[in-house]
């Protein structure tokens, strides 16, 4: 179900009114003069305002792991050779063409052969994890707060939906949530700037956010939304976001209206945004954490991801919570004579 890029690489031909706008060349953004976010690094190119421009489509997909894997425990980085071997039994393992182990669990598995994944093949400058706070690489511990809101969205997975309000927001195909880690696919951002206000337009169910820049304070707290209320400000060459007011339907990692994110987005090269996300929930997590994903620039377009269309998934879905329904009436049936 949750692999419903198919119409967005099917139906090429439906392409969102706001990437379509964005690829226009915004007045006075061309042959812009350029800076160095740091000492002796490479210049980077300036928005009409003065402040860098990160406008463009960027690609955020890897594999390396968000968190480190208990075998790398310690090792920050690995070595050349290290990170090569891990791309090729990455790639390999992942194949869904591969035919080992055929039979009907592969085949369900697999039922999507190799060509409809972009999970990335690079490991990111050798690193074992996104997860760059906590030093050791491992999202925080969850509170007890958190280990029981898990355990109730746990035990709902498993009983049959009453109804589509009664499955996640990913399933329905009404929202990701922020933050977005990379992927099995549609691992791209596009970035519309301009001196007032910046929109973020995710690729996977092609969500636009639009976040003033004008210092104006958050909505009041009464008022939530799917992906939040973001505020953004330049603090010197890095644009900062600050998001909060999520919904209480969102999740992110069990964590929904108390979810505070901070987002840095620094171009540290013509082709490179490093982005920074702090996640805080002090009602999930023991602690803070933040995630570091290098985004590269890609040249390509999005297209608009039509996960809503012909949802089969949760047709799907509601037709075996009623035929399960139905066998156990059947059952308690034939028991009480």
């Amino acid at each position: 179900m949750r692999r419903r890029f198919l119409g967005a690489l099917g139906v090429v031909t439906a392409v969102c009114v706001v990437a379509a706008l964005a690829s226009v060349p915004v007045a006075g953004q061309s042959s812009r003069p350029t800076v160095s976010a740091v000492k002796n690094a490479p210049a980077i190119p300036l928005a009409a305002d003065g402040h860098p421009d990160l406008s463009g489509i960027w690609d955020y997909r890897t594999i390396t792991p968000l968190e480190r894997p208990s075998e790398l425990a310690g090792k920050e980085a690995i070595s050349d050779e290290e990170s090569a071997d891990l791309e090729k039994k990455t790639v390999q393992a992942r194949n869904q063409d591969r035919r080992d182990g055929a039979g009907t669990d592969a085949d369900v598995a697999r039922a999507y052969n190799d060509f409809w994944w972009d999970f990335g093949k690079k490991v990111i400058k050798n690193r074992t994890s996104l997860v760059v706070d906590p030093a050791d690489g491992r999202i925080p511990a969850q509170t007890p707060e958190g280990q029981k809101r898990a355990e109730l969205a746990n035990a709902a997975r498993q009983r049959p939906a009453a109804g589509p309000e009664d499955r996640n927001l990913w399933e329905r195909c009404i929202t990701r949530t922020l933050p977005r880690l990379p992927g099995a696919y549609n691992n791209n951002l596009q970035i519309v700037q301009t001196p007032g206000s910046v929109a973020l337009q995710q690729e996977m169910i092609h969500e636009v956010r639009m976040v003033p820049l004008d210092g104006r304070p958050h909505l009041d707290q009464g008022i939530r939304q799917w992906l939040g209320d973001s505020r953004g400000r330049w603090e010197g060459n890095t644009l900062v976001i600050d998001t909060t007011n999520f919904s209480d339907k969102s999740e992110f990692r069990g964590s929904n209206v108390n979810l505070h994110l901070i987002e840095r987005f620094t171009r540290v090269d013509d082709d490179t945004i490093n982005y920074e996300i702090t996640i805080d929930d002090a009602t999930t997590w023991t602690r803070p954490w933040t995630v570091l994903v290098p985004m590269t620039r890609n040249q390509e377009t999005i297209y608009e991801y039509t996960c809503h269309e012909g949802n089969y998934g949760m047709f799907g879905i509601l037709t075996g919570a009623r035929a399960q329904e139905k066998a156990a009436d059947e059952a308690a049936r034939k028991g009480s004579r």
